[in-house]
């Protein structure tokens, strides 16, 4: 085995004194200072992947669902505002643009849809429940959730995840709920 040798200088009372020390040049790694073996890191990548897989779809579920709770609260304060306008007898707005909220949007970016019920001409764009009949006396205030789409009747499978405003307000949630 070839050696390298390097040079120690000690101070010492008297002066410098040289030690020479020699270490070895192919030296082996010590068994406990070697790196990961290939085994443990591919281990560890699936550990890490498993718990991204459970993690990440919890994380969108809370995410949607705070959407939803968010969606709920607004529709409650919009109910708010319109009743606050119509009080004391007078006629319910005509769009949410006369209570000064044309321009909220729900939490996935799409506009609020109102319609005064006073308004419709026949049966017109009237959303109906499972047996046909109208959800609100008075007006519909509804988000069209997720997928931005909607049908009239909230049976159909765009209408399910719609955060709806029915029996005259009496309930607030998913169409899906209701």
């Amino acid at each position: 085995m070839h050696t390298s040798e390097n040079v120690i200088c000690n101070l010492d009372s008297k002066g410098y004194q040289e030690e020479r020390i020699a270490f070895p040049v192919n030296r082996k790694p010590c068994r406990h200072c070697k790196g990961f073996t290939l085994i443990e890191i591919m281990v560890v990548v699936a550990i890490m992947s498993t718990l991204s897989a459970i993690a990440i779809p919890a994380y969108s579920r809370y995410v949607e669902k705070a959407k939803i709770t968010k969606a709920i609260a607004e529709i409650k304060i919009l109910s708010q505002e319109i009743g606050a306008f119509a009080a004391d007898g007078g006629p319910l707005p005509n769009t949410l643009n006369d209570i000064g909220r044309a321009g909220l949007l729900d939490p996935w970016g799409n506009p609020y849809q109102y319609l005064n019920y006073a308004t419709v001409h026949g049966s017109g764009p009237i959303r109906k429940d499972r047996s046909l009949h109208p959800l609100n006396s008075d007006y519909d205030l509804y988000s069209m959730g997720k997928d931005g789409a909607s049908q009239a009747p909230i049976t159909d499978h765009s209408s399910q995840d719609d955060v709806i405003r029915a029996s005259d307000g009496r309930f607030i949630g998913l169409a899906s709920d209701y």
